[in-house]
């Protein structure tokens, strides 16, 4: 299998372990080498939240070298503008969801918080492409980590992560009084209904 560097950041309290964790056991089902490493820096105070996992032979660090992450996964727009323009190697992927978690400083009208077009821009800048998931009647935003889930095993974007084993892996992680909703959001950001 082929070699795959993915980047995944967000805000504390979206779910960013949660996503490496089910990621991370999806991949090893899927019969990849997989090393992982979480950074959750202030992530107590809705600060960044990053988690890195790599795929395939190679160098014993799990941690993926700016500009070279094939896939960025991030849980809020700006996050994965940040992802994007940071990690994100020319040809790669940014696969986000859209919501928004404005700073301080775009609060204060001291910056501007990127738009949908922005973060397209940013990828195809690189040869890139984005790829936004936004659900409509989400009922608990934490759930967002899952949709975007859903569409990454939708799209293919990592080689023999298929439906049954992500949902596996879902099954496994996801504590049973809230895995009923879960898998629900896995299935409609699946099929796109």
């Amino acid at each position: 299998m082929k070699p795959m560097n993915i980047y995944m950041c967000g805000v504390g309290g979206q779910g960013i372990g949660l996503l490496s964790e089910v990621l991370s056991q999806a991949c090893l089902a899927a019969g990849h080498e997989a090393r992982g490493s979480d950074t959750h820096g202030i992530a107590q105070r809705h600060g960044t939240v990053v988690s890195h996992l790599r795929l395939g032979p190679g160098p014993a660090t799990p941690r993926v070298v700016p500009g070279e992450a094939d896939l960025v996964i991030g849980l809020e727009r700006l996050e994965a503008m940040r992802g994007a323009v940071k990690m994100m190697k020319r040809g790669g992927t940014v696969l986000y969801y859209d919501t928004v978690y404005q700073p301080i400083a775009v609060r204060m009208e001291r910056a501007e918080y990127p738009s949908t077009g922005d973060l397209a821009d940013v990828a195809g800048e690189i040869g890139g492409k984005a790829e936004r998931v936004r659900l409509e009647g989400m009922d608990d935003p934490r759930m967002q980590n899952v949709a975007l889930i859903g569409r990454l095993v939708a799209l293919g974007l990592i080689e023999n992560v298929t439906e049954e084993i992500a949902e596996q892996a879902l099954r496994d992680a996801v504590p049973p009084k809230v895995l009923d909703a879960n898998l629900a959001v896995f299935k409609q950001a699946l099929t796109g209904k």
